[in-house]
């Protein structure tokens, strides 16, 4: 639990500072107060805050009147600093841990996280403890309709998985028997949620109640045919057959004991180094700092090569006892010749270390770094930032809470920290005497070493390559650089192979890698520079220099070998990554057109898509930096050639930091070198990052540029490609106008009849949202006559049911049926179909074609046409007075629409729920929800929809 006051909003609200609790009696000070605890630390403007204190009868002056409510409320709570005014709204500064809601969506994070982990017994306490957060329904005593609205059904929503995910876990732990009480009351409680139901009957077959697991399936199938005129889920009916027969795969597991108190994942540690020497006090002063009350942060401070990473990550390893929750690791490589890690990329990589999904990874770094000291908050786990610059590559990274401690490594004592964040350094000098002798002695054997240790400065790198290079070489001893003198004890190909090492920009490099850079066959060369100690392999088939080996194999290389020779060898690098990206693109996303490109060379392995995604995994931090150093450094070609190809990945692994950096870099090299394809094509690969990022503007302004550059070029393919996705951003951002026009003008380029069709179906859409069904009936015809298919009479169909044609309508949605094989567009002219029947006046027709489209789509399926077949059956359930039937799918639709951002199903869905709730005399629940409508609606330009709403008001 964080620090300071603490406030509930999971049933009656509670306000508990430092003191006695505080008592809020009126209620237009809870709603104000919840209000801005819903969205802490951030500004919530003021005619949001009129909205929800004040509903449909706002103060007739609202400024005044808010800041009198925020006056009495900073009053009431005993700390004015609690509540801050910002230029138009006003801010709660407070810890999101400090309020229950932000608590409960932690812990039930933190229970995922650990079920990803195949952590059990922390997924069943994190879900205890998010549950246990639970006093009542949610907000129960906030006077806010709107409030009320928009946040309970989300997180009742979330409080029903939490249920169903404890119970899945304490099935898999074995607890099946206590489990059906509970589960008896789940169904009885929430008699449509078939997840409750596939567990009962999992519980009561292993309970060797085998008749009773029967029972239930017919109970539910009973349920839902009268409530629904559904059958159960297809998950439902093969769990049923498999308790009718017995399958062995329905067997209890087998219940495991205990585990004891050690490491959980994530364990992102490098390994520990067999033959760690000396450094005896140090080890117990970092790790009496570390555990200790009082310092959060460690900096290891000291020259290259004094061994700072393999002192941190030795600590960590043998502090791992403390930290059972799990250790990150990351090397943030501040002093490496090439560039620094990406910030957005390191905490992209510890929240999916934490189990955050990537497409829930926030797109901000800011939001990236609070989402992560939110999932770190309450647990115990260690994190080592290896190799930090400056303290600002640091700060993103802390956890903010007194139960995870953090060591960093640095040449520098990052005194920023120490001031700012309370860290404190230990130096790490070089070996003493002593020490430099017992590593000596390790390596080599008993004997004199004192002299040796001497010439290597006592400096462990030197050590252990000095050891290396005198292993085996009788009575020789050293005289100068370890360095020096192990690789002038080289053969000359793995010299030559150790300098262009240096050329690689990235962390680390493959055996391929550097064969291409070396033009040779490289396997045996790098067991010669493993065994001399001037290469490592942290992971099996993966090798590092470090730093100062980097630098030294640099400064040789400029030496020894041409300006000619370099490039031709870091050419050749450049074309070994670009032929492994185009080869994965081949394997994953075929379809996305790319700009030409003739690398040379062999391609590495890989011979699946699955392999694919590992390769592409494990290169991606050293083709971003190669991509930047071409960029900087040439071929500029290279580096528009890797990111273009690349982007296929990027925007499936949702990796934004990469993806804007290397789009950024390759812009810039396209633009320096007026290269004007690959200047286009890269602000098409920007302007589709910030549609995903939901930056419309930038989004607007790249894709602008990009159709400039195209229309110059004469390329009217591209141009037509890159107005199709300006209508999206137009259409996501609610200027409907604008993406026709965008639509139009691609329409008038396109030449393929399939490219044509696609423009015509994607402008009837958009018709249908203005409001111009005429304008959709007319653009559906054409495409029908361009391409006869399923889709084309699906849609036609759909535009001449809005514009009241029904019999028409039903002959091209009939069609549809017959050609189609898809069961997407099945449903869409099974939902239409239904649609159709209910304005005939037909609705037990209408819910058996309802009925048959959301059977072919709701598990798995487009979860669009879900929606829309779900607001259908739910508007047949209400004109056959089935009223909470029909709420409950409506609210089902609503919450599915803005889970996937399907923005008019979220408008009718809303406007159905307005109706239903009017039906059903909840006069607030149904206003609420019509205003809702209405504001986004407008706000989307949705002009048939918010017609609709408008009257509905």
């Amino acid at each position: 639990m964080a620090p300071g006051p603490q406030f509930r909003l999971l049933g009656p609200m509670e306000v508990r500072p430092a003191g006695a609790p505080v008592v809020l009696r009126a209620g237009k000070h809870r709603a104000l107060l919840a209000t801005l605890l819903l969205r802490p630390n951030r500004v919530v403007p003021v005619t949001e805050l009129v909205e929800h204190v004040w509903g449909d009868a706002p103060p007739a002056r609202t400024r005044g009147t808010v800041q009198t409510y925020v006056m009495r409320l900073r009053a009431a709570l005993g700390d004015p600093s609690l509540i801050q005014t910002a230029t138009d709204g006003y801010r709660m500064r407070v810890d999101p841990l400090a309020v229950d809601v932000h608590r409960f969506a932690d812990a039930a994070a933190r229970g995922r996280a650990a079920v990803a982990a195949d952590d059990l017994t922390a997924a069943r306490k994190a879900f205890a403890e998010a549950l246990e957060l639970w006093r009542g329904p949610v907000l129960s005593d906030v006077p806010s309709e709107t409030l009320y609205a928009e946040h309970a059904p989300r997180l009742t929503e979330l409080l029903m998985t939490v249920h169903e995910q404890r119970v899945d876990v304490e099935l898999a732990l074995g607890n099946h028997a206590d489990l059906v009480p509970e589960l008896f009351g789940l169904t009885r409680d929430h008699p449509l949620r078939e997840r409750f139901w596939a567990q009962l009957m999992l519980a009561l077959y292993r309970s060797s109640r085998q008749a009773e697991a029967l029972e239930a399936f017919r109970q539910l199938d009973r349920t839902l045919d009268e409530q629904l005129g559904i059958d159960p889920s297809a998950e439902l009916r093969s769990l049923h057959q498999a308790i009718l027969v017995g399958a062995p795969e329905l067997a209890a597991p087998v219940p495991a004991r205990e585990p004891e108190l050690g490491p959980a994942t994530p364990m992102r540690l490098p390994d520990d180094i067999t033959d760690f020497t000396g450094r005896v006090r140090t080890v117990e002063r970092i790790s009496g700092l570390v555990t200790g009350a009082a310092v959060p942060i460690v900096t290891l401070a000291g020259p290259p090569g004094v061994g700072k990473t393999t002192l941190a990550v030795h600590v960590a390893h043998l502090l791992r006892d403390r930290f059972p929750d799990g250790q990150l690791y990351v090397d943030l490589r501040g002093y490496s010749l090439g560039p620094p890690a990406d910030g957005m990329d390191v905490l992209s990589r510890f929240l999916r270390a934490l189990g955050v999904p990537p497409d829930e990874i926030p797109a901000d770094a800011d939001e990236q770094s609070t989402v992560l000291r939110s999932l770190l908050s309450g647990r115990r786990m260690l994190l080592v930032l290896d190799n930090a610059a400056a303290p600002d590559q640091v700060r993103p990274l802390l956890p903010g809470t007194a139960s995870c401690r953090v060591i960093v490594t640095s040449r520098d004592d990052l005194r920023g920290l120490i001031a700012m964040n309370g860290a404190r350094t230990v130096p790490v000098d070089v070996f003493s005497p002593d020490e430099s002798a017992a590593l000596l002695a390790t390596l080599l054997g008993p004997g004199d070493h004192a002299e040796l240790a001497a010439r290597c400065g006592h400096l462990p790198l030197a050590l252990r390559v000095a050891a290396a290079y005198l292993a085996g070489r009788g009575g020789e001893t050293i005289d100068g650089s370890p360095i020096e003198l192990a690789y002038a004890a080289l053969p000359p190909a793995p010299q030559r192979l150790f300098r262009l090492l240096s050329l690689v920009p990235g962390p680390d490099f493959t055996a391929e890698a550097a064969s291409a850079l070396a033009d040779t066959d490289a396997e045996g060369l790098l067991t010669v520079l493993e065994i001399a100690r001037l290469v490592v392999s942290p992971a099996p088939g993966r090798y590092r220099l470090h730093d100062e080996l980097v630098r030294y194999a640099a400064a040789v290389r400029e030496e020894s070998d041409s300006p000619a020779d370099q490039e031709l060898a870091w050419t050749a690098l450049l074309n070994h990554y670009l032929r492994g990206v185009e080869r994965c693109a081949e394997l994953l996303y075929p379809g996305i057109v790319r700009l030409p490109t003739t690398p040379t060379g062999p391609a590495p392995r890989i011979p699946g898509a699955a392999e694919a995604l590992v390769w592409l995994d494990a290169e991606r931090p050293n083709l971003a930096a190669a991509i930047r150093h071409a960029a900087e450094h040439g071929p500029a070609p290279m580096a528009w050639q890797l990111a273009d190809a690349l982007r296929g990945y990027l925007w499936i692994g949702q990796h934004v930091g990469e993806w804007l950096a290397t789009a950024h870099h390759a812009l810039a090299a396209a633009s320096a070198g007026a290269h004007r394809p690959a200047e286009a094509a890269m602000h098409a690969n920007l302007g589709t990052l910030y549609l995903r990022l939901g930056e419309y503007a930038l989004s607007v302004q790249h894709h602008d540029h990009a159709i400039e550059l195209y229309r110059a070029l004469g390329d009217k393919d591209a141009e037509a490609s890159v107005l199709n996705n300006l209508s999206l951003v137009h259409r996501r951002s609610g200027e409907l106008g604008l993406a026709k026009d965008a639509l139009v003008r691609c329409l008038a380029m396109l030449r393929s009849a399939d490219s044509i069709s696609t423009g015509l179906y994607n402008l009837g859409q958009l018709s249908i949202e203005l409001g111009e069904v005429d304008g959709a009936v007319e653009h559906f015809s054409q495409a029908l006559a361009l391409a006869p298919n399923a889709d084309s009479h699906a849609y036609l169909g759909m535009a001449l049911r809005l514009q009241g044609r029904l019999v028409e309508a039903r002959a091209h949605l009939d069609r549809a049926l017959e050609l189609g094989n898809v069961p997407a567009g099945d449903a869409e002219a099974l939902d239409n179909l239904a649609a159709l029947e209910l304005a005939e006046g037909n609705p037990e027709a209408a819910l058996t074609f309802a009925t048959r489209a959301l059977s072919l789509v709701a598990d798995g399926g487009d979860q669009q046409v879900a929606t829309s077949a779900r607001i259908t059956l739910g508007e047949i359930r209400r004109a056959m007075s089935e009223l909470e039937p029909a709420a409950a799918l409506f609210e089902q639709a609503l919450a599915t629409a803005r889970r996937i951002g399907y923005a008019s199903g979220e408008v009718r869905a809303l406007i159905s729920l307005a109706l239903v709730w009017r039906d059903l005399s909840r006069p607030s629940e149904s206003r609420a929800a019509v205003e809702e409508a209405v504001r986004r609606s407008a706000e989307l330009g949705l002009r048939a929809l918010e017609n609709r709403a408008r009257a509905l008001a």
